[in-house]
Parts: structure tokens; sequence; C-alpha cells
């Protein structure tokens, strides 16, 4: 028996049906299916009877096609012509970081102080572009919707980063930054002979004000203590309100659901994810295997089809029975190569639950395609 096969199961069934569990967090590098698989998950669940919402970062907006919605916002909006169990709800946004940024400003801070901040270049840019605020912005969102209450369960697609651990890493960033002693420093005024203002470029900032001082010009600094000065009174809150959602994450109430297509990069980094996962005490429930190509029964193995093509291209006869025996040995050799990168993972996390899906001839558009995909996803 392979080792494909003495990997346990996900069961996701279980786990979309599981009172307990009010987070599933999808994670893995881009392009290998999160959107899809996030929104196939929020399907199931709410046609099985769960109050679902689904979280989207991606900026493709597929999400929003494939459930038959002109658009995505910042505002959860229900999704029409879903089968509904009893009792369940699908509704479905999609992150609008500045909006979200903009709206952390607005609750915690007095009316006057906050118009301050919103005007403020320096937080404009630092809202709109800075690294790691995405995926601070995600966990606070995630945060926002938890406490709300108006979901049983919460599907998280993870913003579409570098590295798929950089929605782990980057809200700690973030809030330190915003926190940190540094930023600090440079809310108070202007020393004689500008030496605060060299002092600023020797501290090791100077990525970070390079890139914003090709966006602010040389006002950089008095911009950036404005923004210190008003934002005097939310200090901590922002790394307090990570430290919370970071909190949530490690909860058995969340799961983390690593999505990875049979590539040996995908692979690697839902290994480096796992390891992380593990490292934090965060809940993992399994991998997703994506995408795979499915050798099928028995039959003209690939050694007989390229054999077969060959002696048909020799005698010039029956072309198109040759392309198609060609055709059938690609797709046979690639079923061997995902199964080996499949064996080599579960090698190498022998109790980690995998559920395997399929590669689909179209691409998914509309909720049959998602139904169909949370199907796969069960099996």
């Amino acid at each position: 028996m392979s080792a494909a096969r003495r990997s346990p199961r996900l069961d996701v069934d279980h786990l979309l049906d599981d009172p307990r569990r009010h987070v599933i967090v999808c994670c893995g590098s881009g392009g290998v299916g999160k959107t899809t698989t996030a929104a196939a998950l929020g399907l199931r669940a709410a046609e099985r009877g769960r109050k679902t919402v689904v979280l989207t970062i991606d900026p493709a907006r597929r999400l929003a096609q494939s459930m038959g919605l002109t658009e995505l916002d910042n505002t959860p909006r229900a999704v029409p012509d879903v089968h509904l169990d009893e009792g369940g709800r699908l509704d479905a946004m999609m992150l609008d970081m500045k909006r979200t940024f903009d709206e952390v400003v607005e609750s915690h801070a007095p009316p006057e102080r906050a118009r301050q901040i919103l005007a403020n270049p320096f937080y404009q840019a630092l809202s709109s572009s800075f690294a790691g605020t995405q995926e601070y912005m995600a966990m606070e969102k995630l945060g926002q919707l938890r406490q709300r209450g108006q979901w049983d369960l919460i599907v998280v697609d993870t913003p579409p980063s570098r590295s798929a651990l950089d929605f782990l890493d980057a809200p700690e960033r973030l809030g330190s930054f915003l926190d940190g002693r540094l930023i600090r420093l440079l809310g108070g005024p202007v020393r004689a002979g500008g030496r605060a203002y060299r002092a600023f470029f020797q501290a090791g900032f100077n990525v970070v004000t390079g890139a914003m001082t090709k966006v602010l010009g040389g006002d950089l600094l008095r911009d950036v203590q404005t923004f210190v000065n008003a934002l005097d009174t939310m200090f901590g809150g922002f790394r307090e309100r990570a430290e919370q959602t970071y909190a949530l994450l490690q909860r058995p109430e969340t799961a983390f659901v690593v999505v990875a297509a049979p590539e040996p990069d995908a692979l690697r980094e839902a290994s480096y994810f796992i390891d992380r996962l593990s490292e934090d005490a965060m809940p993992l429930a399994g991998l997703v295997l994506n995408r795979i190509h499915i050798d099928g029964p028995g039959g003209v193995s690939e050694k007989q089809a390229i054999a077969g093509a060959e002696r048909l291209e020799e005698l010039g006869e029956h072309q198109l029975t040759a392309a198609l025996l060609r055709l059938h040995a690609d797709r046979l050799a690639a079923a061997s190569r995902d199964q080996r990168m499949g064996e080599r993972f579960t090698a190498a996390h022998p109790d980690v639950q995998v559920t395997r899906v399929p590669a689909l001839a179209t691409e998914i558009h509309d909720l049959d395609g998602l139904r169909e995909v949370g199907r796969l996803l069960s099996e």
C-alpha cells in the first residue's frame, strides 16, 4: 500500500458540521485554488444548515462572479439562489483594506482626531500600500466578524501573498511598527540642526522612508510626526487587537485548511506553513491537495499508449487515434507525477489529514461549479 493511501483522510463534512468550529482559514501559496476552496466550503456549510460568511481577499473578484453577485465589498452580502438547509445562510464579502483601516481609526479615535488621521498623507500611504497592511486588516476584519456573532462559521480566504507565512507574520510586524519606540520617537519635535531627521535615517528605517518619500516628497518627517501625534490615543490598540485575533486563531474553534497544488513550490510552501502552525500551536485541520490528475481504472498503460501511437505514426494511419493515445499517455504521466508529489508530502507529514480534489476540465464560474468542488472536497 502506498504512502498516499496510508495518509489519513480529511473529513470535510465533519469539519463543516462541527458546531464547535466557528472559523476556517484557507491558506497556501498563490494560484493553488484557495479562493475557490473557501467559496466551496462556505457554500457547502450553508447548504448543510450553518450560518456562514465567506471573507475573501482575492483581487481577481472570482468569488463574486461564481456566487452570482455583481460585486463584493467590505459589507457582507447575502448570496442568492443557495439551496439552504433549515437554519442555513450564506453571506460573502471582499476585504477593502483601506476602508477597514479607516473603520479602525473612526471607531477608536474622537471624531476630530479621526479626521486628522484620515486626512494625513502618511496615513493614506500607510493604509493603502504599506507591506503587511492587507494581512493585518484581514485579521482585523476576522476579529470584527467574530465579535458580531451573526454567523456560526466564518471562512477566510487568506491574501495572495508571496509567502503563505505572511498571513501570520505581517500583522505582528505592522502592529510592532505602529506601536514601536521608533515611530513614537518620530512624534517628538524636530531638534535644532536636523539631528532628529538624521537619526531617523540612521536608525535603520531607510527602506520605509525611501518608499514613503517617493510618495510623499520631502515633507515626510512632518507628515509622520503629525500622524503619530494624532494617533497617540490609539497606540497600543493595534497590537492589542492583533494579539486578540492571533489568540482566536489558536483556539479550538478555529481550523486551518492548507491548500496546495501537486507542484514542488506549492507543496514546499504548504510544508513550511504546516510546520509553522505546529510551532505556534494553531489547529490544523488538514491539506487540500488540489487539481490532481487521476489515472482512472486499469486499461492501456502509458508505455503501451506511446508504443501504439508511434506505430500508427510510422504507418501513417489513424492519425486521430495516435493523437488520442499520446493524450492518454500524457494524462497518465501527469497522474503518476501528481501521485509521487503527494506521496512525498505525506511521507514528510504522515499525520496530516489529506483530501484530494481532481483537476476539473473547466473554470468554476457559478454556484453549481462550487457545489461540485464541495462534493469533491468531501469525498
